[in-house]
């Protein structure tokens, strides 16, 4: 069993909580590491792990990234195509993608990143708080 993945955010990192009990996945705040890899490689290991461990659970990931930069998009890139493979293998996957709807940037960004997939994945624009 894989321990709960969890890393705190920092000005330019995401906070990362993945709980392979409750089968939650979240990936929250701004991403702009000075070396986006090497942040986001035992991430995308974790996961690894954790889809090929994964049983007939349903699996509920979330991500909320108000500004992303080039190289992290890349990395958030490997990490969507790791769930959308889990889904085409069988496994049940549902991403929400929180957006500010004031900012068609990030929303722009959302949509871009769902068009490469099949995997269930919904935008929600949020008013923000």
């Amino acid at each position: 069993m894989l321990d709960v993945l969890r890393i705190e955010a920092t000005r330019s990192t995401p906070e990362i909580s993945f709980n392979p009990t409750n089968h939650r996945l979240s990936v929250r705040g701004q991403s702009y590491p000075e070396n986006s890899f090497k942040f986001y490689e035992p991430i995308l290991q974790w996961v690894e792990q954790y889809l090929h461990n994964l049983g007939g659970e349903k699996v509920e990931i979330e991500f909320c990234l108000p500004y992303i930069n080039t190289s992290s998009s890349k990395c958030i890139m490997m990490l969507l195509e790791k769930f959308n493979k889990a889904f085409h293998d069988g496994k049940e996957l549902n991403l929400n993608w929180f957006c500010s709807e004031d900012n068609e940037s990030e929303i722009e960004c959302a949509e871009e990143f769902k068009e490469d997939l099949e995997l269930p994945f919904q935008i929600i624009a949020q008013k923000e708080v």
